[in-house]
């Protein structure tokens, strides 16, 4: 595959893969995975790797905008906490992929879509405004801390963004609003977090080549600012039927890859 190739595949990858960050109002690191295995050809091991190490720059800058111009705000104290505990989970997470075969990633992965699914699912009688008004007085730095170490080892041995674990801690555990809690799993698309992991994995060399990787980093910026004006432009209930058919193809896809 000359670099040419490779180069349009990863843009490719970025663009699917950043319309559905944008869309979805998470990390993009499950769509990577996803569509480096689809697209590419990759191996689960190195479309985990490509997913890590693409989401390093700040490509979800877009999509934060969006949200802090909505109203949304990420208190530091939750940012700090949470991004302590990524750190430490992360780096966990790397290493224990790094010692498990491609089945049950692949498999792990399979269960990771299908929470998403219900969290999807079990949401959508939440109003934004329910709950707690997200004062940072009132939240633990422990809490906090746990979700950051869930959603680091989630990223580092997944290869996603550990998104889901954020919002899904912060909205149904801590009982935040759902637009903050997503603006604070954003943050950490441009915050870069994943950077131990991201090391674990390209130290071993699994990764795809680099003009894929320019590839999917440029299609990133293009594709979250994209995938941000389309849910912008939908109704709620078109979002989230159109979220839960999305999520749901990516696990039938998973499936057949970790049978096959």
């Amino acid at each position: 595959m000359s670099w040419i190739v490779e180069l349009l595949a990863g843009i490719g990858v970025g663009l699917v893969g950043g319309v559905t960050s944008g869309f979805m109002g998470t990390s993009p690191g499950g769509g990577l995975v996803i569509f480096s295995v689809l697209l590419l050809g990759a191996e689960q091991h190195v479309a985990q790797g490509t997913s890590l190490i693409t989401q390093v720059p700040p490509t979800g800058l877009a999509g934060v905008r969006r949200y802090w111009q909505s109203g949304n705000r990420s208190p530091l104290q939750w940012i700090v906490w949470i991004g302590i505990g990524f750190l430490v989970g992360g780096a966990g997470g790397g290493y224990a992929a790094a010692a498990v075969s491609d089945a049950v990633l692949q498999w792990t992965y399979v269960v990771y879509l299908a929470l998403l699914i219900a969290a999807l699912l079990l949401r959508r009688d939440r109003k934004d405004g329910a709950g707690a008004p997200g004062d940072p007085a009132e939240l633990p730095w422990l809490p906090l801390f746990l979700i950051g170490t869930l959603a680091g080892f989630s990223s580092g041995f997944m290869g996603i963004g550990g998104g889901l674990a954020i919002t899904v801690g912060l909205a149904a555990g801590l009982r935040v609003p759902q637009h903050q809690a997503q603006l604070v799993s954003l943050v950490f698309s441009v915050i870069p977090t994943n950077i131990p992991a991201a090391w674990i994995y390209w130290s071993k060399g699994l990764m795809v080549g680099w003009p894929a990787i320019t590839g999917i980093v440029i299609g990133l910026w293009v594709g979250t600012d994209l995938g941000a004006r389309m849910a912008n432009g939908v109704s709620k209930s078109v979002l989230r039927r159109v979220m839960i058919a999305l999520v749901s193809l990516m696990a039938l896809y998973m499936t057949h890859k970790a049978l096959s």
